[in-house]
């Protein structure tokens, strides 16, 4: 993970990272088009009031949101070519922009983590960050980055009562985004991240990365595209790693803090758009 870190400084110390901001932010009520920076509920779940169900962010390679609600997972929003697309498409692009090489919502999150999303994990199984007192979204764009955030607050824990924030970060020049996940508790917790699959899906495990390939059995993009999906970890931040039924589980050692990095490609791109190629480049970082 330090070797994105170390290319994204490299980038900014040479000069190579474009004065343009190559990211976006999008958090709205549904049907409005003003956008927030911050938008709360006590009961936990805006996932039918919001567009695109939750705060998303963007840069030229790839679209991720996180569900307002129980599961606060991540999702993503493939694209066939770098460019911005959520201020004109919204997350639902038309099919005749899907047509003319727009990307889409190809992938399928159902009860899962989804590509990198955070829960806790009690010792015997995973745990929502649910039950709450509150939840809020919030994004923000800077000099060549955006993220968006979802703090859960109050959540019952092993006798205890602590809260929980989700930030996931977008760079310019740089496919991969950060996700991070920070206890807010007087005592460590364990969390649990990973990354689904579906029938079909060829998966890789590497020395710190699983990669998934194929296509999600999503019915709202125009076309069913083969996507890639990936995590990259620290190995040494993770009590147990293994495959369950519908997704990858990595369950952390006890912390208060959790970094991941994902990433995401599609058949349709000029050069990541095979198994081979993208494993070949995940196989770099």
């Amino acid at each position: 993970m330090n070797k994105l870190l170390v290319s994204f400084y490299a980038l900014l110390l040479t000069g190579c990272v474009s004065a343009q901001n190559l990211t976006d932010i999008s958090l709205q009520w549904k049907d409005s088009d003003k956008q927030e920076t911050s938008i709360s509920s006590e009961t936990g779940d805006l996932y039918k009031k919001l567009n695109h169900h939750g705060p998303a962010i963007e840069n030229e390679w790839i679209g991720l949101r996180l569900y307002f609600d129980h599961k606060v997972a991540i999702d993503v929003y493939n694209k066939t070519k770098p460019q911005l697309e959520l201020a004109t498409t919204h997350w639902y692009p038309t099919t005749e922009q899907q047509e003319k090489g727009w990307g889409a919502d190809q992938y399928k999150v159902g009860s899962t983590v989804g590509m990198g999303g955070v829960r806790l994990w009690d010792g015997e199984k995973p745990q929502f960050l649910s039950p709450i007192t509150k939840r809020t979204a919030r994004v923000r764009k800077e000099a060549n980055i955006s993220y968006m955030e979802m703090l859960s607050e109050g959540i019952p824990y092993k006798g205890d009562t602590i809260d929980v924030l989700v930030r996931v970060t977008v760079f310019s020049g740089i496919r991969e985004a950060k996700v991070e996940a920070f206890a807010l508790s007087n005592k460590p917790v364990q969390f649990l991240t990973g990354i689904n699959y579906h029938d079909g899906t060829q998966t890789k495990q590497g020395k710190n990365y699983i990669a998934t390939w194929g296509i999600h059995p999503e019915d709202v993009a125009a076309f069913q595209l083969n996507i890639g999906s990936a995590i990259i970890y620290n190995p040494d931040n993770y009590e147990r790693v293994e495959k369950a039924a519908k997704e990858y589980e990595l369950i952390s050692k006890p912390t208060k803090y959790l970094e991941t990095w994902v990433t995401s490609a599609c058949e349709k791109e000029k050069k990541l758009n095979s198994m081979d190629e993208f494993i070949s480049y995940l196989e770099t970082k």
